[in-house]
């Protein structure tokens, strides 16, 4: 040290004193180190002067003894084409004694931790979701985002992280600055052919453009694709967020002109739902409303329920501002499938507000958002407080009676029985049909005895009369349940293979799913616990490959059940379960208010044969009913 001081003080700052102090500091570095271990720790080298760099590369030259660790880091992202330090590392690469570690971005669990560590308290999950999106797993946005949304509660992007991002932005020339304003509008990744056509600029000056944002790591072409993202997508955020108001719509619009013009811009795949959002950000609401119902309907189709529900909200929130001429040119067969057409010609009959109600609460509870299900089905049930419309009003009563038990906000019988009261008396429908089948299906899981025998089988007697093949499929499945339940265990389990094996032939995936939870609960029941293990397995990527959360953890609880040998290795054979002796199960409505002493109770009331109608199938057998106690059902 006092050597490397006193050359300091005579020599002066010339390339020779520069060299002679480079290798004094070499030599310092290999005496500590001699006896010892010694880390050398430079942060943030994108940023060190050229004697910084100058001063790495030689040591990385020439140290050859002592333990000595030299660890530089530097942000990639911060390393423009030009930089300084660009040659260095090309330099440094080539030595056999330097490593290069390429640190990826934190994925979801590793931002949750770093959440976690931020607040000292476990994260909203939705949030970490949220937060993980839009940061791209960069440790600094994540920490940025995290106590912006804690601060302030805040989803935007506070006025200095936006500043930070823009920074380099506004540094490009002005055609870079206007190419990366409409690559911000044009999705996660922007075709070059589109981009063309919206930017309508001269290819060499388009070309141009691109390379600045690129070099200045703002843009970066899209991989394995003929197009270009953003490098971060937060950047992509703050870009888009600095657009005029005008100034978005108006690219918006331009993106959905030629993609309207020329479909062969953007992949096939792709095509509807990008549409669906330029002209949903142009504020076009007469293009935007049939944009969005066809893409709620591809969404369906994927099985992708969180998407199409966000399509299906924006369906109804640009309702009121459509022409009645748009209106009026939609179709419920064209956009939904969940409320049957009941009494109406569905090829003529203008689609409904209550059409698009329906169509979101289903697919609220199928992509797990069940609260907001619950709110549509709320909203519905007023609007038809004011309408003569039995059928429709039955159908939502059904559908807040499955979301209230998802939510353990109650058994859903009050609701069940309210949809039960409104179809009473009236002839064979769909949705009368769905009503026998949720009232067997709760009846199986509550109560189950002869009155949910004879419910379920009514109930597949009007689905099939109807052509309900879906709600017939259903209630065969509880009605399958009910017989092993009643001790008819083989003709049962028969059933319920029977019911898979159709349903996902002819692909009615939702019973299907049930299927793959009640069948390996029927297996435990009866102490066939190694049979259901292959079916758990077979049903568990089922519900995952359709999008069914709610089937998928019905399973892994059957499957995580103490007395399962997936779980607890092998067991003896129990003993058959013990029969309670039931003569008759009460009816499920006995104890709610809407029953009297005096007079008999909804349900059965409702399983007494209509006029005109045949009376429901007897059973020659007598029943011993018992319920298990060990695995999970869907009803």
């Amino acid at each position: 040290m006092a050597e490397t001081a006193t050359f300091q003080r005579t020599r002066g700052h010339d390339e020779e004193g520069m060299a002679r102090l480079f290798e004094l500091t070499a030599r310092l570095l290999e005496r500590v180190a001699a006896d010892r271990t010694v880390v050398v720790a430079l942060e943030d080298l994108h940023w060190a002067d050229a004697s910084t760099r100058h001063l790495l590369a030689y040591l990385f030259r020439t140290l050859r003894t002592g333990r000595l660790l030299v660890l530089a880091t530097y942000r990639a992202d911060d390393i423009h084409r030009r930089h300084p330090l660009r040659p260095l590392l090309a330099e440094l690469d080539r030595l056999r004694t330097v490593r290069r570690i390429e640190l990826s971005r934190f994925n979801r669990e590793e931002v949750g931790r770093q959440i976690a560590g931020i607040r000292a308290a476990e994260p909203d999950p939705a949030q970490v979701d949220e937060i993980f999106e839009r940061s791209d797993g960069n440790a600094f946005f994540v920490e940025e985002l995290a106590v912006a949304a804690h601060d302030g509660c805040r989803s935007s992007l506070t006025d200095s992280l936006r500043d930070l991002l823009l920074v380099r932005v506004e540094s490009l020339p002005e055609s870079a600055q206007r190419v990366a304003r409409i690559v911000a509008e044009g999705g996660s990744t922007v075709e070059y052919r589109l981009l063309a056509a919206v930017a309508r600029l001269a290819e060499d000056d388009l070309i141009e453009a691109l390379r600045a944002a690129v070099g200045a790591n703002i843009l970066q072409a899209a991989p394995g694709d003929d197009g270009y993202r953003f490098r971060h997508s937060l950047v992509r955020e703050a870009v888009g967020d600095d657009l005029l108001p005008g100034e978005r719509s108006r690219i918006n619009r331009r993106y959905a002109e030629v993609l309207e013009a020329d479909p062969t811009l953007v992949p096939a795949d792709q095509r509807v739902m990008r549409l669906a959002s330029y002209w949903y950000h142009a504020h076009d609401a007469a293009k935007a409303l049939p944009a969005v119902l066809d893409a709620s309907v591809a969404a369906r189709g994927r099985h992708a329920h969180s998407e199409q529900l966000r399509l299906l909200e924006r369906a109804m929130e640009l309702w009121d501002t459509v022409p009645d001429a748009v209106r009026a040119g939609l179709r419920p067969v064209d956009y939904t499938e969940v409320y049957p057409p009941c009494g109406c010609d569905p090829e003529t009959t203008p689609l409904r507000y209550l059409d698009l109600m329906a169509e979101a609460a289903v697919a609220g509870r199928l992509s797990g958002e069940r609260e907001r299900a619950l709110k549509i089905t709320k909203r519905a049930l007023h609007l038809l407080e004011d309408e003569e419309d039995p059928l429709r009003a039955a159908w939502f009563w059904v559908q807040r009676s499955v979301l209230v038990r998802s939510q353990a906000r109650g058994d859903g019988w009050p609701e069940l029985a309210a949809a039960q009261e409104l179809v009473r008396g009236l002839p064979p429908s769909e949705v009368h049909a769905e009503v026998l089948a949720k009232v067997a299906g709760w009846s199986m899981v509550h109560v189950p005895g002869p009155d949910a025998y004879v419910a379920a089988e009514r109930a597949v007697e009007y689905a099939h009369m109807v052509g309900a093949r879906e709600i017939e499929m259903d209630a065969r499945l509880t009605l399958a349940g009910l017989m092993v339940a009643s001790g008819d265990v083989e003709a049962g389990l028969a059933e319920l293979v029977d019911v898979n094996e159709r349903t996902v032939a002819e692909g009615i995936t939702i019973v299907a799913g049930r299927s793959y939870v009640n069948l390996p609960s029927s297996l435990e029941t009866v102490g066939r616990s190694r049979e259901a293990v292959p079916i758990l397995e077979t049903g568990l990527a089922f519900a995952r490959k359709f999008g069914q959360f709610d089937k998928e953890a019905w399973i892994w609880g059957t499957s995580r059940n103490p007395s399962s040998p997936s779980a607890a290795g092998p067991r003896p054979p129990r003993p058959p379960p013990r029969p309670s002796g039931w003569a008759r199960a009460p009816s499920p409505a006995a104890s709610t208010p809407a029953s009297t002493p005096n007079s008999p109770s909804p349900a059965v009331t409702y399983l007494r044969p209509a006029a005109n109608w045949p009376p429901p199938a007897s059973t020659s057998a007598p029943m011993t009913w018992h319920r298990s106690t060990t695995s999970p059902w869907s009803g």
